[in-house]
């Protein structure tokens, strides 16, 4: 692990126009997957839900993330919980089963099934039958585990080690350019599951570089936004924002129906977006992988859960506006933009299970990247300072290229 990190420092020091692929094994190796749990996901916020999964107190939703069983509540007060599920009896995971997809329910109380102690939903032993002959027992002492979280714009994220910097701080350059989504009222409308066999890096190098419109999605996105045309905003320490650009004549044709006071197909367009973000994807990763996209009328937003070396869980999922949500024409949007989503979905999980493949070959090599892979390139930087015990510095620079270059 010492001489693969090493390989990995000296890789991420390459300047862009240097830059090539990492060693194979780090997206192979099951025990440098086990230095990127330490080094990375638990010191570092991880996006585990969003606010509209929890709309009302009682609600909760279970996962397992980093072979943690976990449960999201929202308590009486409304106030948003991470907690362990594992119960400070016997250790029994209170809400077993949820190896698969994270699962929702409702409850005025959260109950192990073993010995049937009870907790608050925010976690507080409730309940205990037949404690009462333990010397010195107090119900105070034995509430479940409360991990540290926070929320970010409607996000809900969990620090694993409990040191990472503020949340808020982290994001904050965001919020001004984002305001206009107002993530938090959204609510998610779509929702698909991928069981996936390769690694996380796989799934968010391939989610942050647009070169591969020309080949995996030439008949989907890189007619509407060549990836050529994809311009990457200077490095930030937490976060990697790209700009994908439509083409001029879909531009126009944007511009052409908000002249006529209509809309283009998919959901209502959001009110307050500047001019360029009219006319472009935004796309963004939150180290080490909160992945989500902007568009002019949704939001994508990509839950993934880590399972090891070579496997993810993931859900996709499109949230919209309140005003969406109102529409009376809202299960025809659903129904007509479904399965162009699903399309183009496909097409991602087909590229990436085959780079998997590919990396378990004997016969891959260490490729060179191109001027579109820069977030590859930003990613390998984040992923070197943290195995560093540090985080990349924000560039005091003009994008490299891009309507803003230098």
């Amino acid at each position: 692990m010492t001489d693969l990190a090493a390989d990995i420092a000296a890789t991420a020091a390459l300047p862009l126009p240097q830059a090539r692929t990492l060693p194979k094994a780090a997206y192979t190796s099951d025990a440098f997957y086990r230095l990127e749990e330490e080094k990375l996901f638990r010191t570092g916020w991880l996006c585990v839900a969003h606010v509209s999964e929890l709309p009302k107190p009682g609600d909760y939703l279970a996962l397992e993330l980093l072979g943690e069983p976990l449960v999201v509540t929202r308590a009486e007060d409304s106030a948003v919980h991470v907690l362990s599920r594992v119960c400070p009896h016997r250790a029994m995971d209170i809400l077993p089963g949820s190896e698969g997809s994270p699962r929702k329910g409702h409850a005025q109380h959260l109950l192990c099934p073993y010995h049937v102690w009870s907790f608050e939903l925010d976690g507080m032993l409730r309940g205990c039958p037949h404690m009462q002959e333990a010397d010195a027992f107090a119900k105070a002492d034995y509430p479940l585990a409360t991990l540290r979280s926070g929320i970010w714009n409607g996000f809900v994220f969990v620090n694993f080690d409990g040191a990472a910097p503020e949340l808020k701080s982290c994001y904050a350059p965001l919020d001004e350019l984002l305001a206009p989504w107002n993530f938090a009222q959204m609510e998610i409308v779509i929702s698909m599951d991928w069981e996936c066999g390769f690694n996380w890096k796989v799934m968010v190098e391939n989610w942050m570089e647009s070169y591969h419109h020309i080949g995996a999605h030439s008949t989907t996105l890189n007619p509407i936004m060549p990836g050529q045309n994809t311009w990457i905003e200077p490095e930030s320490p937490h976060y990697v924002h790209a700009h994908l650009p439509y083409t001029a004549k879909l531009k126009a044709e944007v511009a052409d129906a908000a002249a006529r006071g209509e809309s283009m197909p998919g959901f209502l367009p959001l009110p307050g977006l500047r001019e360029e973000q009219q006319a472009e994807w935004g796309l963004f990763l939150g180290h080490p992988f909160f992945m989500f996209l902007t568009m002019p009328d949704r939001l994508l937003w990509y839950r993934l859960l880590p399972l090891g070396a070579g496997r993810c869980r993931l859900q996709t999922m499109t949230l919209v506006s309140r005003e969406t949500l109102d529409s009376p024409d809202l299960e025809k949007m659903i129904e007509a933009e479904t399965p162009l989503l699903r399309d183009f979905h496909v097409e991602d999980m087909v590229v990436n299970k085959a780079v998997q493949d590919g990396l378990n070959s004997a016969y891959a090599v260490r490729g060179r990247l191109s001027h579109l892979e820069e977030p590859v390139w930003l990613i390998q930087r984040y992923l070197a300072a943290r195995l560093a015990g540090s985080y990349p510095k924000k560039a005091e620079r003009k994008p490299y290229y891009g309507p803003r270059a230098a």
